[in-house]
């Protein structure tokens, strides 16, 4: 990446969400790692002096918890890996609230389960929640509530790293940075001789996806396909994200010096507007619909609305202003929004004309399936990958 890019995405980072993998906080032993966590307390308050606002999202509860406990070996029932986590959180956020009241600052845990940002006034209340203890100086210290959440609900966030991606897009924050036990995105398993990171990532595609991969055994190495996954909500919602290594000491003060570390992945336009964001990433979609190249284009490159006709198929019962995805022919969402038909009208006016609709049902109270404004594009050129 040029200096002059480097620098650009340091100065226009005020607020910066940071998720921190269990690889950094914990020792071989699976205890957490006191060093680790005083050097991200100093970290964050050299970056809260010059003026940035700070919000953390931290893996590690289920490892501080066996660690606590004693545990050898990772729980495999729910009830017994819930309440590992719920005795680690408390570890977790002990161990933050030290390293930071040592700089005069202090932690605020927040648990979120999916239904909290899947739901319009929930986002809201949390978005208001967090605004106010950075308004009060403190550092929210966010996780997944493991405590209460069951199978259902994790498999909407994920990982940590889709939670700390939704994060930042419900705040509007500038710049989401991922913490890992490796320094960014390599060209090859970082393992392998001669192995180069790539400092920048202007559009993600399928060949960046796929240096996620181990070519010889086809496995995730450290989670790396998670973070890419999260990168392209981050920039396709118009911010920045880096990847770098969290066992750096000095990581977050050298990307805010403009220094060339980790992997950055470049927005890739303006920031959306806040009702975009949620629909786009947060909200639960109700149903699918599939479209045709012409309208995919009409939607996506010219910023239009989606009519009838060029509704091809759709799967899924929804009813009036539910969310629902668009996708392309291959069935691959490119974007979401709020449908003006039911799932039974939809189906009988699909591939229909504007000027048929009222002939089909006896009445057309809107000329649009979805309208562009209540539309949000989440990848933008799917043919690419």
């Amino acid at each position: 990446m040029a200096d002059s890019s480097r620098r650009a995405l340091a100065d226009a980072s005020r607020l910066v969400v940071v998720k921190v993998g269990t690889r950094v906080l914990t020792g071989a032993d699976g205890l957490l790692d006191a060093g680790r966590i005083e050097s991200l307390g100093r970290q964050f308050d050299a970056l809260l002096s010059r003026g940035r606002r700070i919000v953390l999202v931290s893996s590690g509860a289920v490892g501080a918890g066996m660690g606590r406990m004693g545990l050898a070996t990772r729980p495999q029932e729910l009830a017994h890996l819930q309440a590992v986590a719920a005795i680690g959180q408390s570890s977790l956020i002990e161990a933050y609230e030290r390293a930071f009241r040592g700089h005069g600052r202090h932690a605020a845990q927040v648990l979120l389960v999916a239904d909290d940002l899947q739901d319009r006034a929930r986002y809201l209340n949390i978005r208001n929640t967090l605004r106010a203890l950075l308004d009060y100086g403190a550092i929210p210290v966010i996780n997944e509530n493991d405590t209460v959440s069951v199978e259902e609900l994790r498999t909407s966030f994920g990982d940590n790293d889709r939670l700390a991606a939704l994060v930042t897009t419900l705040l509007g924050a500038d710049l989401l940075v991922l913490l890992s036990d490796v320094d960014g995105v390599f060209d090859r398993h970082p393992a392998e001789p001669g192995a180069v990171r790539v400092p920048l990532v202007e559009r993600i595609d399928g060949r960046i996806e796929a240096l996620a991969r181990d070519r010889l055994g086809g496995v995730s190495k450290g989670g790396m396909a998670s973070k890419i996954a999260a990168a392209r909500i981050v920039t396709e919602a118009g911010g920045s994200c880096v990847i770098a290594s969290g066992r750096d000491d000095h990581v977050l003060e050298r990307l805010m010096a403009a220094d060339d570390v980790g992997t950055a992945f470049a927005a890739r336009g303006a920031a959306l507007p806040a009702w975009k964001r949620w629909l786009g990433w947060s909200a639960d979609a109700r149903g699918l619909v599939v479209v045709d190249d012409g309208a995919r284009d009409a939607v996506v490159a010219q910023g239009r609305s989606l009519l009838a006709a060029g509704v091809r198929r759709l799967e899924g019962e929804f009813a009036t202003g539910d969310v629902v995805s668009l996708a392309a022919a291959d069935g691959r969402e490119f974007a979401r929004g709020l449908v003006n038909y039911a799932a039974a009208e939809l189906r009988r006016i699909a591939g229909l004309k504007t000027d048929r609709i009222a002939a089909e049902l006896g009445y057309c109270p809107y000329d649009e399936v979805i309208h562009r404004d209540n539309l949000a594009i989440t990848r933008r050129d799917p043919a690419a990958d």
